[in-house]
């Protein structure tokens, strides 16, 4: 008792100290920072634990505006869902803004991981991992093992599976894939069941003593290092006897080609973020998708005609070439809705570097949390109409395409400026090829109604069960 009271009594002595170095620096954008130490992180982690976490935004846009001040995770924050401000945010990384997370994401990621990279080793991460996901790439090398682990999946799938589930084995070996070059084996199954409980422990107070899902997640953490550095290990030795890999380990460890020169610790944050990166998120969009499109019947009957004649094309059995990817136009505005709807990313955390003057003469301090809410601009009617309704529709109108600068500005799934997600590209051709394969291969029914929540990641409550049917068809078609 005697160590909470000291702790409110510092907590609330920290907030007076930051007021009154923001009323001497400038003017604070108007907000409230709620109770001491904890702020309004409670209330915001109930809005996001259900299927609307819109009213935590809204009431405070409607009270402030669509920039505010609140107080987050154990520090004031000025919260952005504001385009122009967000752009600002985005744009600016390295000499307004820097990269900023909560320390369970931290902890977990590893000091070297891409999103906690800062300055020139940044720069250095993201080009390399661009340059290893471009369409290039893709075309000519990642789009058959994308299309070959999504047909070997689902090939094993009976009457009844559990959507989400079945992503995430996909979008995880696909990941292992590009990042190491295995295939599916046990290996792999338990090292993406130690990852399971590493997300676990994202936006959980960073103290095992205080959390038992933190030490879980802490616990699992080490067993990933320890595996993936047994890899980093084995591949330098066949590279010192001439053996090499096309994969972005490879690439890691490849000193003519702009890799080598990294530690182990380097090259093991940096692949246990990447998995984190390119499944999660991805298999999200993935049982998302196809949840949407179940509830919108005509955008799935005129996805399912665009992927009937690709196949009538192509064949069944016969690989995805670049050409059909590039032919899925309404899959496009299908995979855009549903990344605008899901909002995967809900925002990003950044860190003042100094004082920042923004629109309305309002000033964020140096030293200050910001968080640029993409969330809060993808669902804002006044940039999209009926912005809660789900409408692939809207990206054939060419006042909302991606084409014109204002819709650049308002549509950022992906984040923005030098830290934009370098596998967005790779992320949309997984989506597109999953639901090429599905739409040709299954008819399926929702057996549960199913929400979607938003914290600690965007999930289905129950993994989205579906009960499937395998089409058949005609001897000569």
């Amino acid at each position: 008792m005697l160590l909470f009271s000291l702790l409110l009594s510092l907590s609330l002595l920290l907030l007076l100290l930051l007021r009154s170095s923001a009323r001497r620096q400038g003017r604070l954008p108007p907000g409230s920072l709620g109770l001491p130490f904890i702020g309004e992180t409670l209330q915001l982690i109930s809005a996001y634990k259900t299927e609307n976490p819109e009213p935590f935004i809204d009431d405070r846009v409607a009270r402030y505006g669509p920039v505010f001040t609140t107080h987050l995770f154990g520090e004031p924050t000025v919260f952005s869902a504001d385009p122009e401000t967000n752009r600002l945010i985005l744009q600016n990384e390295g000499r307004l803004f820097e990269s900023s997370y909560p320390g369970s994401i931290s902890n977990l990621l590893g000091r070297h991981s891409l999103l906690l990279m800062r300055g020139s080793l940044h720069k250095r991460m993201h080009s390399l991992t661009m340059s290893f996901a471009n369409n290039a790439i893709i075309r000519d090398h990642l789009l058959l093992d994308v299309d070959r682990l999504v047909r070997l999946n689902m090939e094993s799938w009976s009457d009844r599976v559990l959507l989400m589930e079945e992503a995430k084995k996909i979008t995880f070996q696909l990941t292992v894939k590009q990042l190491m070059s295995f295939d599916p084996c046990e290996w792999t199954e338990n090292l993406m069941n130690e990852y399971m409980l590493v997300i676990e422990g994202f936006f959980t107070i960073p103290l095992p003593i205080f959390s038992t899902t933190y030490r879980r997640a802490i616990k699992a953490r080490g067993k990933v290092a320890e595996a993936l550095s047994l890899v980093v290990r084995d591949r330098r030795r066949e590279v010192e006897v001439g053996e090499t890999k096309n994969d972005m380990l490879a690439a890691l460890l490849d000193e003519e080609g702009g890799g080598g020169g990294f530690s182990d610790e380097e090259i093991v944050d940096f692949m246990l973020a990447l998995l984190v990166a390119g499944y999660e998120t991805t298999s999200t969009i993935m049982t998302l998708a196809v949840k949407f499109l179940t509830e919108h019947p005509l955008a799935l009957a005129q996805l399912k005609d665009e992927h009937e004649e690709i196949r009538a094309k192509r064949g069944e059995n016969e690989a995805l070439q670049w050409e059909d990817y590039k032919a899925m136009c309404f899959t496009q505005c299908v995979v855009n809705e549903t990344l605008r709807v899901a909002n995967i990313i809900s925002g990003v955390f950044r860190r003042a570097m100094t004082d920042v003057t923004i629109k309305e003469g309002y000033t964020i301090p140096k030293g200050y949390k910001v968080f640029a809410s993409l969330r809060g601009v993808h669902m804002d009617h006044h940039h999209f109409k009926d912005a809660r309704v789900f409408n692939p529709w809207r990206w054939q109108d060419q006042k909302n395409g991606l084409g014109t600068p204002s819709a650049t500005n308002m549509f950022n799934p992906f984040g923005g400026g030098p830290r934009r997600c370098p596998g967005a590209e790779l992320a949309r051709v997984e989506l597109s090829v999953f639901l090429h394969r599905l739409v040709t291969q299954f008819s399926w029914e929702a057996t549960e109604q199913d929400k979607v929540v938003f914290f600690p990641t965007t999930r289905t409550q129950k993994r989205y069960p579906i009960t499937i049917r395998r089409l058949k068809r005609v001897v000569g078609e």
